[in-house]
């Protein structure tokens, strides 16, 4: 599972590698303006949410860095990715048993629910896909060469 997750993070370590700044950050696509680096910033720091609860076994995904040079520098972007890689990388299986209290803001204020930590990650890591996909749209829509063509797909996603 951890190389699962690994192998989809560096996909999109990849990506920022082939960027420039300018495309990284570019909000002119609508209908929400945003950014590739902003796609990229918040999944990361859901991630980082995980990973700095896991010692208190409660995960807050409302309390996210959101650091604006990670949204507009591939430079910080790739090192954010870099961050996240290597606390994934220290997550040992015994791990995946432990319940974790996962907060989060509903809209309404914060709801709390307990979660195996191995079930944080794999929603993480469908976290990720969604904003892959949504990434995918927008360089399209920039007209940039996609690294990967797979980028942003499910591969349960039919083929047409």
């Amino acid at each position: 599972m951890i190389d699962a997750i690994e192998k989809k993070l560096k996909k999109g370590l990849h990506l920022l590698k082939t960027l420039s700044d300018e495309e990284y950050s570019d909000s002119s696509i609508g209908p929400y303006h945003s950014s590739i680096g902003c796609h990229i910033r918040h999944v990361l720091d859901v991630f980082s949410c995980i990973f700095n609860g896991l010692k208190s076994n409660f995960i807050d995904l409302s309390i996210r860095e959101r650091s604006e040079s990670v949204e507009k520098e591939t430079r910080v972007g790739i090192e954010y990715f870099e961050i996240v890689i290597h606390q994934l990388k220290k997550i040992k299986k015994e791990d995946f048993k432990t319940i974790v209290k996962v907060s989060d803001d509903m809209g309404f204020g914060n709801e709390t629910a307990n979660y195996t930590f191995k079930a944080v990650l794999m929603l993480a890591q469908s976290h990720t896909l969604h904003h892959y996909a949504t990434i995918g749209y927008l360089i399209y829509q920039l007209g940039i060469e996609l690294p990967d063509a797979m980028f942003g797909y499910n591969k349960t996603t039919p083929k047409r």
